[in-house]
């Protein structure tokens, strides 16, 4: 592949991406200053929120197009920008998180958990960390992340786990997550970026990553089960799922139907937005069987998301060539570590327009991009949804980046083994 020179505004884009990712660490600072400086509180709270940091920085971006270039310019880089996995993540987030889905889907895991041979609440902590996050091959990563985040939340977090154990328990899910969605071509954003380009179906994905990936969410949350085993056994914990009785099966019914069709539609943003409206009307209109809607938690998570594919998109010139010149097994552990920094999607989609790779370099690149999505927020589209879900249980409502990196890394490490050696 022949050399690109960046021009100024690329160069600029580079600069502000790598400032967006260092804001991303540094938002514990920007708290911090909305103590010591209060009359200026609103903005630095603003700017300490991790789902606002892309959105920010892609702002700025387009700000320096617009001046460099002028407002057509402007306009059209935006536009030429598609904007359809915000959107489909803010509209399942909020379906999936409405109370007739949560509460079925806790219904199932709890039904499951008691039939396994180990403490119901043990039980329902493994599910929720490796079925739920295995379910998402089917019902797409964001939706899993969303039912997976609120289950944590509402049964475990809110009984006030150790520190030490929430970020075990986050960093397991991530990683979970990211992985597993690979059953399928469909479900997990970077498979989805080069299933068609590369002909991948279901099978090829079951044959090739799915069971692998299985086996490495089984152990990990295996591995965080017991580690959790003595704090859990000590802790009051109520599995009973209250609230839902009142909830007719019609509703539920219809619930699962607007899921199942945005899922559907997924690639179709005028169709999924449709049905998202219809959605809203009809929890207006039987009120009484819902709890809020996290309309607010979607919309950052879609902020968030928006800006780091504007940033992003602007990122093709130095990461394209960079893939391009990895052997596989350099290729595996670099996109692993891009994808910290990177959205694993856009890295797979960039991958993929490198012309004439062989098999073992498709392989190597997806791998790598689904190993490493759970090591950062901004590593896998799912993550800032379970981080805007979970972070009000931390200390300070915030999860400390350089803690959930480390707490990534061991069942990182599991998913590195799965996929290199099984």
């Amino acid at each position: 592949m022949t050399s690109v020179e960046p021009d100024l505004l690329q160069l600029a884009a580079v600069v502000l991406f790598g400032i967006a990712v260092l804001h991303t660490f540094s938002t514990r600072f920007f708290a911090h200053l909305a103590h010591v400086q209060p009359n200026h509180a609103g903005l630095w709270h603003l700017l300490g929120e991790v789902e606002v940091v892309f959105g920010f920085w892609a702002f700025v971006l387009v700000l320096l197009i617009f001046l460099h270039e002028g407002g057509s310019s402007a306009v059209g880089y935006l536009e030429s920008r598609n904007f359809t996995e915000p959107m489909f993540v803010f509209v399942i987030m909020v379906i999936a998180g409405s109370r007739p889905i949560l509460h079925f889907a806790r219904a199932l895991v709890l039904a499951t958990a008691r039939v396994l041979p180990y403490p119901a609440k043990l039980s329902f902590y493994f599910l929720a960390l490796s079925a739920v996050p295995l379910l998402g091959s089917f019902i797409t990563e964001p939706a899993a992340m969303t039912l997976a985040a609120l289950m944590l939340r509402d049964v475990y977090f809110r009984r006030g786990l150790s520190r030490r154990l929430m970020y075990i328990t986050i960093g397991v899910l991530f990683v979970n997550v990211s992985i597993g969605g690979t059953l399928t071509p469909f479900a997990a954003p970077p498979v989805l970026m080069v299933a068609g380009t590369w002909g991948w179906d279901t099978l090829y994905m079951l044959s090739t990553f799915g069971w692998k990936a299985a086996v490495a969410v089984v152990v990990n949350a295996a591995a965080a089960t017991w580690l959790a085993k003595r704090e859990l056994s000590n802790r009051n914990i109520e599995l009973k799922i209250a609230g839902d009785q009142g909830i007719p099966k019609p509703v539920v019914a219809i619930h699962l139907a607007f899921l199942v069709g945005v899922v559907l539609t997924a690639h179709h943003a005028a169709v999924f937005m449709a049905l998202f409206l219809f959605f809203l009307g009809f929890t207006e209109a039987y009120k009484r069987y819902q709890d809020r809607l996290i309309l607010r938690e979607g919309l950052m998570v879609a902020f968030f998301l928006a800006g780091l594919i504007t940033l992003g998109g602007q990122q093709k010139w130095w990461l394209q060539q960079l893939l391009a010149g990895m052997d596989t097994t350099t290729l595996y552990f670099g996109a692993t570590l891009l994808t910290a920094i990177t959205d694993n999607a856009a890295l797979t989609y960039l991958g993929s327009l490198v012309e004439g790779v062989t098999e073992e370099f498709k392989y190597a690149l997806v791998a790598g991009a689904v190993t490493g999505g759970g090591l950062t927020v901004i590593a896998n589209a799912p993550n800032p949804a379970g981080f805007s879900i979970l972070k009000g249980s931390f200390p300070d409502e915030a999860i400390n980046p350089l803690w959930l990196l480390a707490a990534a890394l061991p069942p990182t490490s599991v998913a590195v083994v799965a996929f290199l050696a099984l």
